[in-house]
């Protein structure tokens, strides 16, 4: 099972950057994190879909932050990090990491990371 922990989390004023890092451990087959991302969840809201990146390095994003938010993985560290610019207050909310099989990764979740844009 593919345990996922985030770190990186924090308060940041609108234009701002954070870089969000999340560590995959424990045991599994390497089929289980082909895929990995991110998604969020502000108050109120549904859960939203934001980056993914499979082992290929073929990424996806959410119309909302694209051209905002990079997502890369490293397989030697087991990491997947989302880089996010210009943010602003609509970008609040928990983000969550998981890893799955195939796209969108559902298989793995981490605990999550609260995200808070505000002056």
């Amino acid at each position: 099972q593919v345990h996922l922990e985030e770190s990186g989390g924090g308060l940041v004023q609108p234009g701002g950057s954070l870089r969000l890092s999340c560590q995959a451990s424990g045991g599994f087959f390497s089929s289980e994190i082909n895929v990995m991302g991110w998604y969020r969840q502000a108050p109120g809201k549904e859960r939203e879909l934001v980056a993914t990146i499979t082992t290929g390095r073929t990424s996806h994003y959410a119309d909302s932050v694209k051209g905002r938010f990079i997502i890369s993985r490293d397989d030697a560290r087991l990491t997947v990090d989302l880089e996010m610019n210009t943010l602003t207050p609509e970008d609040t909310a928990i983000y969550t990491c998981a890893a799955g099989a195939s796209d969108p990764p559902s298989g793995s979740w981490g605990q999550g990371t609260q995200v808070t844009v505000s002056s």
